[in-house]
């Protein structure tokens, strides 16, 4: 069953996570694909909660050349939106971002990925809720792992509860269907965008500005 959740934030009552809008066009395929294909770039892999959120995020960071959303942390083969929107898998949603490391480091990526969630919330984020939700960052190897492990103790002094965050290594990544990416951009209208994705994304972009993009 497709998670539809209708959130009344200002009065207005939102739909979350859920709309399905036009596919990319072949141009934008292209230029992901070549994107994704290029060598020199190097890749993290974060859960946040709702993707449309965290996608947004990162994509206004300096030296992130493209976002993708998608499925991981879960055992099942090629999980759906459908699937995982319904917690009936183990994956989260998450993201992947593509990014030139001669730009910005595996360290700054994770101090964005921390400024964007409250890491002491337990299967969920923002108004989403349940495991599929739940925050994550996944390691390629052990200096990722260090990164990630120091940011974990140094977040334990600031915050009075536990930090919730878990930090696995990176296993499988699912892209995530097709109308699900760069929503925010193509969708800035939408109820849930306008109410939870962008004022989320602002709050991000404040405690990180000497890493966003020059325009």
């Amino acid at each position: 069953m497709i998670r539809i959740i209708f959130i009344i934030i200002m009065g207005m009552s939102l739909q979350a996570c859920a709309q399905k809008t036009n596919k990319l066009d072949s141009e934008v395929k292209n230029t992901v694909e070549s994107i994704k294909n290029d060598a020199n770039l190097s890749i993290a892999t974060f859960a946040g909660g709702c993707f449309w959120c965290t996608e947004t995020i990162f994509e206004s960071i300096r030296g992130v050349k493209e976002v993708i959303s998608g499925y991981s942390g879960g055992k099942e083969t090629d999980p759906t939106y459908e699937s995982v929107g319904g917690g009936r898998t183990s994956h989260a949603e998450a993201f992947q971002v593509y990014y030139d490391p001669n730009l910005i480091s595996y360290k700054d990526l994770v101090r964005v990925f921390f400024a964007s969630i409250d890491p002491t919330i337990v299967n969920g984020q923002g108004p989403d809720r349940g495991a599929q939700y739940r925050t994550i960052a996944f390691y390629n190897n052990d200096a990722e792992k260090a990164i990630l492990s120091a940011k974990i103790a140094e977040l334990a002094k600031e915050y009075s509860k536990p930090i919730a965050t878990q930090v696995v290594p990176f296993e499988k990544f699912y892209e995530a269907e097709e109308y699900h990416q760069d929503f925010v951009k193509r969708n800035p209208n939408q109820g849930y965008v306008r109410a939870e994705s962008i004022p989320r994304r602002e709050r991000t972009l404040a405690k990180v500005k000497d890493l966003l993009k020059q325009n």
